[in-house]
């Protein structure tokens, strides 16, 4: 996938930014990334994440919902939902299909942090039925 995809869909409208920040108080982002085995461009793609960060904190930390789609192999048609801090480590809150009623964690590990490129890898460990 090229372009954009994380995009601003909400700002406060506000003239002053108190923090040390690039991104103000008081944004709502969209996302919608690829979800891909590996880091690498070219590391096998197999869905995609979906979801809404909010900037809340004065310090820039977000509060996030992710939707981790799987579209190909052994988990096609399943997903698993995250809802939290954009700390560290995220709070599983729930999945669908193979990952139906899912609770865990996510690891968030920033990989590649640039003005124009994130790449993030998650590690998961979960429960489910």
């Amino acid at each position: 996938t090229t372009g954009v995809t994380i995009v601003v869909v909400a700002q406060a409208n506000s003239t002053s930014n108190n923090n040390s920040s690039s991104v103000p108080f008081a944004s709502l982002f969209a996302i919608n990334d690829p979800l891909r085995t590996g880091p690498e461009p070219d590391s096998e793609l197999i869905g995609n994440i979906q979801g809404i960060a909010s900037v809340a904190g004065m310090n820039a930390s977000s509060t996030e919902y992710l939707d981790f789609g799987f579209n190909t192999g052994k988990f096609k048609g399943s997903s698993l939902s995250v809802f939290s801090r954009g700390e560290p480590d995220l709070a599983v809150v729930g999945g669908r299909g193979q990952f139906m009623m899912a609770t865990g964690v996510a690891q968030f590990n920033p990989i590649l942090v640039n003005a124009t490129n994130t790449i993030a890898e998650f590690n998961v460990t979960i429960i489910h039925y």
